[in-house]
């Protein structure tokens, strides 16, 4: 539904904007009558109108010439002030000196008349100093007056009072200075040092008076508070910034120190009646913060509705929590937080509610944390289940976690997560209520709105139309209209459909947490723990597949009940683990569901994950037929490459679905770890490999999939056949890679004669690479001449006919093999000859290198881009 605002609301709207425009007019016209001015010895005439005081000229002032730039006022100088504040400086160090060191070399009377002659003397010289336009020389001596006065009360208590209580005639004193600098600054208002003196030393009198005569910890706080709703006060009828800003930041800390008192007091109350006078203490800092955020600027008024929110939930729920267990109170405090929601239907203004919603978020958000770590410790603690699988099944769900939280003292975990839950959901199945329930905190309200009422609708010079005309929103305006992309009154919000998503999101996620904490806490049978967490991915997935549809679009409900599916699916498949049958029923199952969900999905990214999880847990299965079969992990290498297998033929149906893609790629990482399972055994490594090399062969006949998998066909075949040789202890491979090499050779020959654009790299280098790469391993490892010397003599052959006949992969390959050969060969000598140089030698030559490389790079560089562009010109 449109929520459109009022015809009054929305002319008042528009009339700020046209006002603004109005005024950026004018001041580019005056602007450009200053030029004209400006100008005036080649430009006859000025655009009339022309005022130059609007851009800091006075009327009358002449033109300033093209290009001179007007004088602008000399602001004060910096030299002066650093004077001022060193002379400051150092006459208060002066007059803490005489007070501390020389104070008792004088008698009373001259003690006496010394600070008061020099504090009055400080008190009136500001008065004339101002009068005479010297504001800063005032302000110095007004800051060293108020250092005298200071040390004028730290004498009459060492004097005239040295038996009295030191806390108590702080309190005093701080009273009487506080009175006495609020009088002086509003007798010089021009000062502005007094008045935020005065209300700093307004901080102390009530605290200090608390401390005097020991009073308990309430009364403290109800110090704290009082002094926190004066500076309240000042903060909104204050006069001038400084003293304002001073009254907040006093507010602030005052207020916190009350709050802080009065929780601790609640949380440590013996009974519901002990919690009752901290509970006050809280509400009445609440009601003093709603009474500020009632006046307030937007911002401060969002913060104390939060304040206000935050304080009345530890006041009230103090008191139930007081007589519940200590695992209960967080279900009290929760009420007391979701009850603030009613505040969408008091007179609140706008932003004050915000806060109080926001305090109310905040303590539901502060019970949900509370409950995360027992959720953990269910979807974490089969990870445990690894280090000894199938040990036998476990007494009860508890026990399976291995986790040693206390559960007695987390009963009222799942019900937290339950009780938000529930509403969450509720709020998702009457959405269309609760929006028009928020819809007068969504957008602008008329508390909120700024300016005085426009002219009614319909009103002349005005472009707004009537309200039988239907309001049309403003540029900016979309309401909470529900429609996907609608926004939430007002730029930068989330639509109403984005939050209808959210909503039900987090009604899935903490449902579904709810009733796997209630197993854990209730301790439910092992095989009765592992049924419900399968159901409820069986739920999950129903969820995910019935919002997630391509025609509806990605939202946040089924990617949650997707990301929820995937983590209990794996919670569930560790938790069965502890046996062999269960292991295979859950397993199964969830590849049962996964697939399911993969065929009843429609196209997209869910449908792709559906299948991949699906692959990943028939893997599993797969894995774990071999260790029931009882082979060792080398042996079951060949029967992990089943699903691989089947991703194959899969993707061959599939074609050029965009789920063939994802499901061949997991079914290539299946391989992988087949091929890292046989590791450890030579013999069944070069058999995998094979296999492996016949998968991707099989995958290469599509043509989609050519370019990529004839590739790895061959390397696999190539790595197989190396392996096997190794493990053969193969000392001449020369005699297994040439008759390959030989009738490769002659197939890429067929193959650039029938298509003399075909690369060297197809035709001839799967065969050069069959023998080569086998040699020139074996005689890096050779101690004979022989091997090397033919090896040598066969690369400098193929890279003398690669340079012949312009064939990159034989000068290439060739001139590798031939210059690693001949570092092999090179290599003693070059040892030798390294270690009977000077130790100093193979830097300088680097750096010679180095210096020589530098002042011919532009030369290196053309010449790599010459042997670039050559090598790339061959085929």
């Amino acid at each position: 539904m449109e929520h459109v605002p009022p015809p009054a609301e929305e002319l008042a709207h528009l009339d700020r904007e046209l006002a603004e425009l109005d005024a950026r007019r004018a001041q580019l016209l005056t602007r450009r009558a200053w030029l004209l001015a400006a100008l005036r010895p080649t430009v006859p005439t000025a655009a009339p109108g022309w005022n130059p005081s609007g851009w800091g000229a006075p009327p009358g002032t002449p033109a300033q010439p093209w290009g001179q730039v007007p004088k602008r006022p000399s602001a004060p100088r910096g030299a002066q002030n650093v004077l001022l504040t060193l002379g400051g400086l150092l006459l208060t160090v002066a007059a803490i000196a005489f007070t501390l060191v020389s104070w008792g070399s004088m008698g009373i009377g001259g003690r006496s008349a010394v600070l008061a002659v020099v504090t009055l003397g400080a008190l009136a010289a500001p008065a004339v100093l101002l009068r005479r336009g010297l504001a800063a020389t005032a302000e110095a001596l007004a800051a060293l007056a108020l250092v005298l006065t200071l040390l004028d009360v730290y004498a009459v208590h060492a004097v005239a009072a040295p038996d009295t209580d030191g806390l108590g005639f702080t309190a005093l004193a701080s009273a009487v200075l506080a009175a006495l600098w609020t009088a002086y600054g509003l007798a010089l208002g021009k000062l502005r040092l007094p008045l935020p003196a005065a209300v700093v030393l307004a901080q102390w009198p009530l605290l200090f008076w608390a401390w005097a005569v020991g009073a308990p910890a309430p009364v403290v706080g109800w110090a704290l508070l009082a002094t926190a709703v004066l500076d309240g006060a000042i903060a909104l009828w204050g006069k001038g910034a400084g003293v304002r800003v001073t009254a907040c930041v006093g507010g602030a800390v005052m207020g916190f120190s009350a709050l802080m008192v009065g929780l601790a007091l609640s949380l440590t109350a013996p009974g519901p009646l002990g919690a009752v006078a901290p509970g006050v203490l809280l509400l009445t800092a609440s009601a003093a913060a709603v009474a500020g955020a009632w006046r307030a600027p937007k911002g401060f008024a969002r913060t104390g509705g939060a304040v206000a929110g935050l304080a009345a939930v530890a006041a009230v729920g103090g008191v139930p929590a007081a007589a519940l267990p200590a695992g209960w109170r967080v279900l009290a405090y929760l009420l007391c937080g979701l009850a603030l929601t009613a505040v969408v239907r008091s007179r609140l203004p706008g932003h004050a509610a915000r806060g109080v919603l926001a305090a109310s978020g905040a303590v539901v958000a502060g019970a949900l944390v509370w409950a995360l770590p027992p959720l953990a410790a269910v979807l974490l603690g089969p990870v445990t289940v690894l280090s000894d699988v199938w040990a036998g099944t476990p007494d009860g769900f508890r026990s399976a976690l291995g986790s040693t939280l206390p559960w007695s003292e987390l009963a009222a975990a799942p019900v937290v997560l339950a009780l938000v839950a529930g509403l969450l959901g509720a709020a998702y199945r009457w959405w269309p209520s609760v929006v028009r329930l928020a819809a007068p905190l969504a957008g602008p309200t008329t508390a909120d709105a700024g300016p005085p009422a426009a002219p009614a609708a319909g009103a002349p010079g005005t472009d707004a139309p009537g309200a039988a005309g239907g309001a049309a929103p403003w540029p900016g305006w979309t309401g909470w209209s529900g429609r996907p992309g609608a926004g939430a009154g007002g730029r930068g919000r989330p639509s109403a459909a984005t939050l209808h998503g959210v909503v039900g999101a987090g009604a899935v996620a903490l449902g579904w947490g709810a009733l796997l904490l209630a197993g854990a806490l209730l301790d439910v049978p092992h095989a009765l723990a592992l049924a419900g967490e399968t159901a409820l991915v069986g739920v999950l997935l129903a969820l995910a597949v019935r919002g997630g549809g391509a025609e509806r679009g990605v939202t946040a409900m089924p990617v949650t009940a997707l990301v929820a599916s995937v983590a209990g699916a794996v919670s569930a498949g560790l938790l069965s683990l502890a046996s062999e049958g269960a292991s295979y029923a859950v397993f199964g199952a969830l590849a049962a569901l996964f697939a399911g969900a993969a065929l009843r999905a429609g196209a997209g990214v869910p449908r792709a994950v559906f299948a991949v999880a699906a692959v990943v847990w028939g893997t599993v299965i797969t894995g774990l037929a071999g260790r029931s079969l009882g082979l060792a992990p080398h042996e079951a290498a060949p029967l992990m490459l089943l699903v691989p297998a089947l991703t194959v033929l899969l993707g061959a149906r599939l074609r050029r679905n965009p789920v063939a893609l994802p499901v061949e790629l997991t079914g290539a990482l299946g391989a992988l770890v087949a091929v890292g399972l046989a590791v450890s055994d030579a013999p069944f490594l070069a058999l995998v490999l094979a296999l492996c090399g016949v998968l991707a062969a099989g995958t290469a006949v599509r043509p989609e999939r050519r370019p990529v998998a004839g590739y790895l066909a061959a390397t696999l075949f190539v790595l197989a056949t190396w392996v096997r040789l190794a493990a053969s202890e193969v000392s001449f491979p020369e005699a297994y890679t040439l008759p390959v090499t030989v009738p490769a050779l002659l197939v890429g020959a067929a193959r650039r004669r029938r298509d003399p654009e075909a690369s060297s790299w197809t035709a001839y280098g799967p065969g050069l690479a069959a023998t080569l790469l086998p040699s020139l391993a074996v005689a890096w490892t050779d101690p004979d001449w022989l091997r090397p010397l033919l090896l040598g003599t066969a690369a400098l052959v193929i890279t003398l006919l690669g340079a012949r006949h312009r064939l990159q992969a034989l000068l290439l390959l060739g001139g590798t093999v031939l210059a690693l050969v001949g570092l092999h060969e090179l290599a003693p000598y070059v040892v030798q000859v390294a270690g009977a140089l000077p130790r100093w030698l193979p830097p300088a030559l680097a750096g010679l290198l180095l210096l020589v490389v530098g002042a011919t790079y532009e030369q290196r560089l053309r010449d790599a881009r010459r042997l670039k562009d050559a090598l790339g010109r061959m085929r």
